[in-house]
């Protein structure tokens, strides 16, 4: 109730405005020469299509308009005196409907001009009132309602920015997903291949050990020397797999760089499942990254995330790793409440250690929210030679 009485405030002024002035105009007819059924009638008729044509819908409207100045018309025609304050009235309600620009309100001029020359001592007064009847007018049409258009577009503005961060959060949630399932079916894949690998390359080679040693083992006593060749045959053999076994595995073996992404996907999601927004963001060329980095920045990561979730009562955690020529920075910041004093428990004593293993440096940030930052030195060098021993 209280919402449509704001919605329809301006219209209960205006009916307010019709009913006073029609009112003033009779009160001074049947004070001075006393008041006909007829124009009363013809007063009636007039405040009543005027304040009824708010219920019909809009192309009804000027309908109403056009027989409202027709009454008027007669009513002037018949009392010209004490009438005229309805006639700037009726033309602010043309103007309102038409929505016409503000210079259209002078004209409520010539009314004002024919009450000075009736009545020259109310004129002023009267003359007054339709100037803040006017300014009443152009007030709602000029301001209120372009404040109102105004809120409107910025709700509809509002409603679709939400819509396009919700749409894009779980585009991003449904690409996280994807990508940990892309990395699973890699590794599976692999384990796949490294499973056939191993039984094609080495299967003949260990059963025809087996085999030689079952002969040795009959020829132990019959014919030592040829046991003894047999068997340092089996060893060369043995060894010679090993050596298979070696090569495939490096070869097979997946990237400390994809099993680290993995596991920060699975921890991100984790988050995500209990009602955290977290999100993994990364620049520039992550293969400089060395296989010790990336389990520094996989365990800080772990510890520096679980202290978020259990402390902070953070909505929203960030993953950045952003790998440049001199340097790898990898950050875990939340949205949380922070805190004010930073101590050294067991969590943040193993990160410095962590860090100081491979030179690095870590540092804390605790306003707003809270921040890890982690600093590698990029060594190309050692990196190459990494590279080279896989």
């Amino acid at each position: 109730m209280k919402e449509r009485t704001k919605e329809n405030f301006f219209i209960l002024v205006r009916i307010a405005l019709i009913f006073g002035l029609a009112a003033y105009g009779t009160m001074n007819l049947f004070l001075q020469a006393g008041v006909s059924v007829g124009m009363l009638l013809l007063v009636a008729f007039f405040i009543s299509v005027l304040t009824v044509r708010e219920v019909f819908p809009g192309p009804y409207r000027k309908w109403f308009l056009l027989l409202c100045v027709m009454i008027y018309a007669l009513i002037l025609y018949l009392e010209p005196k004490h009438f005229l304050m309805l006639g700037p009235l009726l033309v602010f309600e043309i103007i309102s409907h038409y929505h016409l620009a503000p210079q259209w309100y002078l004209l409520a001029g010539p009314f004002c001009v024919a009450l000075c020359y009736q009545n020259s001592i109310e004129a002023a007064n009267q003359i007054f009132l339709i100037i803040l009847i006017a300014l009443l007018y152009i007030q709602h049409n000029y301001i209120v309602l372009s404040y109102k258009k105004q809120m409107s577009e910025d709700v509809i503005t509002e409603q679709s920015l939400k819509q396009d961060i919700h749409r894009k959060e779980n585009e991003a949630k449904e690409e996280l997903r994807k990508n940990i399932l892309l990395s699973e079916n890699r590794i599976l894949e692999e384990r796949a291949s490294l499973s056939q690998t191993l039984h094609d390359k080495l299967g003949h080679n260990i059963n025809g050990s087996v085999y030689q040693l079952e002969a040795v083992k009959l020829l132990m006593q019959k014919d030592p020397d040829k046991a003894q060749q047999m068997v340092q045959g089996v060893i060369d053999q043995l060894r010679g797999g090993m050596d298979e076994i070696r090569v495939i595995l490096r070869k097979e073996r997946p990237e400390k760089k994809q099993l680290a992404m993995i596991q920060l996907y699975h921890l991100l999601d984790d988050c995500n499942s209990k009602g955290v927004e977290a999100e993994l963001t990364t620049e520039g060329e992550l293969s400089v990254i060395s296989d010790k980095q990336w389990e520094i920045i996989l365990d800080n990561a772990f510890e520096a995330v679980s202290n978020s979730m259990k402390y902070s009562k953070c909505k929203h955690i960030n993953v950045n790793i952003v790998a440049v020529k001199k340097f790898v920075r990898a950050s875990i910041s939340d949205d949380g409440i922070g805190c004010e004093t930073i101590t050294d428990g067991m969590g943040i004593s193993g990160m410095r250690k962590r860090m100081r293993e491979v030179g690095g440096m870590l540092s804390f940030e605790n306003h707003p929210g809270f921040t890890v930052t982690m600093l590698f030195p990029l060594d190309k060098e050692d990196h190459d030679q990494e590279k080279t021993a896989q």
